[in-house]
């Protein structure tokens, strides 16, 4: 707070200065209790008006005075509001303050009239009364040993929630995070705080390690201290996790911690010490056992779990299909009136007497058929199949190629979010003979661990996915691990059907495949895939808003919002997603009902896209939605995904960004009508074959990379993949 004191305290009005204003707090017109969100009105000297003030006003009462940081803003509905970056009770000392304080219905039983008696008993000392006395209150009439209790305990609240956002800001905490802090720990947050700051990182949304690690220097932690190196060893674990790691190699992991803390490798390789101790992590010898692989006890858990339940399926009896296979085979042909392919064939023989196979292959190679003839063999043997996929996109597209209907793992699982928990288990399986999961090259090594845990060891399992694209977003790297491994059964569909063959889109996805230049249609043509050479990023843009704002539109009659996704290989500079989002919805969406929250901003029509799975929400990393509507006075925002509405708080906002652009990875799993790719030198350590092979296949219609040959060059010939560190196929094999 030292900082903030030095600030203006002024009542003036100058706009987008960050001032100090002080007033007495005279009503509050909206609170949201999650969020914290509050508008009030606020006494001001110098003001003839009322000020509305708005912000995190959690635990601000009527009557209170208030010392407000922030800054003077102009909202197009609503006029002038100090916007409140944090703030400080003072709590009143007038008669007419301390009347109103608790004549607000700031205490239950406590009304207006109660409240003049009480003011009428002990003038100026009323709120020491309460305080420390509470037993005194009986003295006034009305009031008796269970309204004096009932007024004890909710004034020991209101004070709680001072005593701690104070402690919380004056530690460098915005009150945004303080609310959260005070919500998720109540009573308890300034114990749990000084125990343990680091906490906070793992349990508050939007605290990261670096914030922590600020509020345990102004804790007075050491830098050197043993629990800023645990939780330093924790914060990289974590975010090695995030890149896609099931484990990392003791000695990098030490070096990674030594980067960041900035003390003494010795430190750091006695916290992880430590914590194997604990059980927080578990170390373990890995490749020739020279050396050690860390893992977070969770990851460790999942991995073994997904290569056990694997390996138990493999050799667990079940019941045999009494059925001719090749007639079966016939009579799918004769009833869909194709010729299956002999590697299709294989497939489907494998399928329907191995209890784990693998098909994998490219755009156009009958995987979709060959799912189709499994389904409907075993459904004509009176046999249950479940299908599955990642993420609701993908499981909406295999359900229309099927005609069955397809879930998300999550939703197969039937997840719980009142109990945090999947309801399909090991104790309460999965009804199904077989289950069938698409896009698998998607699911990581903790949704696999779930998903497994729900087969019952009788059940058969087919896992279809196209090895060749970009591995899941979550930890690990399950299908390419499964095939490795060389103990399960897998079918490469290499042959690409006439039909799908006279499509650009599937030719150049295997030539890229395959480390060949695609090949370019004749301007003009009625080709499904261009490349227009511009080699400068400027040049790129300006040409994608065109393509987006007119010729596309125009020539091939797609929707410029619904229909045209752009995919990007990056976040950051010019041609990243952020960037393209920000000139695309000014273009596309420039107007309407809007929100702001932090730097970004969304308005209603804008499509926006889920980057958390939220469970109490049903929404999940990577869905897209249109944003329908939003209230400015409740601070909410209504987000539809394939026409179910879904209301967010203020703060969930943080899960959401806007969607005209979004990286290659998170586009796994989806299929778009039409997919423009900006590609561009600048993107040179993205730029990878199967990250531009991903891009292709994700388009159904069409396909239009716009960049410099260069790049273009620099990815089809690029056949590294980035590595993982995971244990799976060792572990299976």
């Amino acid at each position: 707070m030292a900082r903030q004191e030095e600030l203006p305290l002024s009542p003036g009005r100058g706009p987008g200065a960050s001032v100090a204003l002080e007033g007495v707090l005279d009503r509050i017109t909206f609170a949201n209790e999650d969020s914290a969100w509050s508008v009030v009105k606020l006494l001001v000297a110098g003001h003839k008006t009322p000020v509305t003030a708005v912000g995190n006003l959690l635990g601000a009462q009527p009557g209170e005075s208030l010392r407000l940081w922030g800054t003077w803003v102009h909202d197009k509905r609503y006029g002038e509001q100090f916007r409140v970056s944090s703030y400080v009770t003072i709590v009143p000392g007038t008669l007419v303050g301390i009347r109103k304080y608790l004549g607000s219905g700031l205490v239950p039983g406590i009304g207006k009239v109660m409240a003049e008696r009480l003011v009428a008993r002990f003038g100026v000392d009323t709120l020491d009364v309460i305080d420390s006395a509470p037993e005194r209150l009986t003295e006034v009439d009305g009031i008796g040993p269970v309204r004096s209790d009932q007024i004890r305990r909710a004034w020991k609240t209101q004070r709680d929630i001072r005593q701690v956002m104070v402690f919380l800001q004056s530690h460098g905490v915005s009150t945004a995070h303080a609310a959260r802090i005070y919500k998720l720990y109540g009573d308890r947050a300034i114990a749990v705080v000084k125990e343990d700051p680091y906490r906070l990182a793992a349990d508050v949304l939007g605290i990261g390690f670096k914030t922590a690690d600020e509020i345990a220097k102004s804790l007075g932690l050491l830098s050197t201290s043993p629990q800023r190196a645990r939780a330093g060893v924790l914060h990289v674990l974590g975010a090695l996790s995030d890149g896609g790691h099931t484990f990392c190699p003791r000695t990098a992991l030490v070096e990674s911690a030594v980067s960041l803390l900035e003390i003494d490798g010795a430190g750091i390789d006695a916290a992880v010490g430590e914590l194997a101790r604990d059980g927080a992590i578990v170390v373990e010898p890995f490749g020739d056992g020279q050396h050690d692989a860390v893992y977070l006890k969770a990851l460790h858990a999942a991995e073994c779990e997904v290569a056990a339940r694997l390996k138990m399926l493999l050799v667990s009896p079940t019941s045999p299909l009494q059925m001719d296979i090749g007639s079966a085979i016939a009579w799918f042909e004769s009833k869909q009136k194709i010729v299956l392919g002999e590697a299709q064939r294989q497939a489907v023989r494998s399928a329907l007497t191995s209890k784990v196979l693998v098909v994998t292959g490219g755009p156009g190679t009958g995987k979709t058929t060959l799912v189709n003839g499994v389904i409907r063999i075993l459904e004509g043997k009176k046999k249950t199949v479940a299908l599955a996929a990642p993420t609701g996109r993908a499981a909406k597209r295999m359900s229309e190629a099927t005609g069955k209907e397809a879930k998300t793992i999550h939703r197969l699982l039937e997840y719980s979010p009142k109990r945090m928990a999947f309801q399909r288990n090991e104790e309460n399986r999965l009804a199904a003979d077989v289950v069938v999961l698409d896009e698998a090259s998607m699911i990581d090594t903790l949704l696999a661990s779930h998903l497994l845990r729900a087969i019952g060891p009788a059940s058969r399992i087919v896992l279809v996915g196209d090895v060749d694209q970009l591995p899941s977003v979550g930890p690990g790297n399950v299908l390419l691990d499964v095939i490795r491994s060389g103990s399960v059964p897998v079918v490469r569909l290499d042959h690409v059907f006439r039909q799908a063959g006279q499509s650009l889109i599937v030719e150049n996805a295997h030539r890229v495949n395959h480390g060949q230049m695609p090949r370019l249609a004749q301007a003009g043509s009625d080709a499904d895939f261009f490349f227009i050479e511009k080699n400068e990023p400027s040049e790129i843009l300006d040409t994608i808003k065109t393509l987006i704002r007119e010729r596309i539109p125009r020539r091939f009659s797609l929707d410029p919002v619904e229909q045209i996704q752009v995919l990007t290989p990056m976040h950051k500079g010019m041609l990243g997603a952020a960037t393209l989002n920000a000139e695309l919805q000014a273009m596309l969406n420039p107007h309407g009902a809007s929100v702001v929250r932090g730097t970004r901003l969304f308005r209603v029509g804008d499509k926006v896209m889920q980057t958390r799975n939220n469970y109490d929400l049903d929404v999940y990393n990577g869905d897209i939605g249109r944003i329908a509507g939003i209230d400015p006075t409740d601070r909410t925002v209504s987000i539809e995904y394939d026409g179910r509405p879904v209301t967010y708080e203020e703060a969930d906002l943080d899960d959401i960004v806007c969607a005209y652009a979004c990286s290659i990875h998170k586009s796994q799993g989806s299929e778009y009508p039409c997919v423009i790719v900006p590609i561009h030198t600048q993107h040179y350590v993205m730029l990878r074959r199967n990250l531009l092979y991903t891009a292709i296949t994700r388009g159904r219609r069409l396909v239009v990379i716009v960049g410099s040959r260069r790049a273009l060059s620099l990815a089809v010939n690029n056949g590294q993949t980035e590595a993982r560190h995971t244990g799976l196929a060792g572990r299976l094999s």
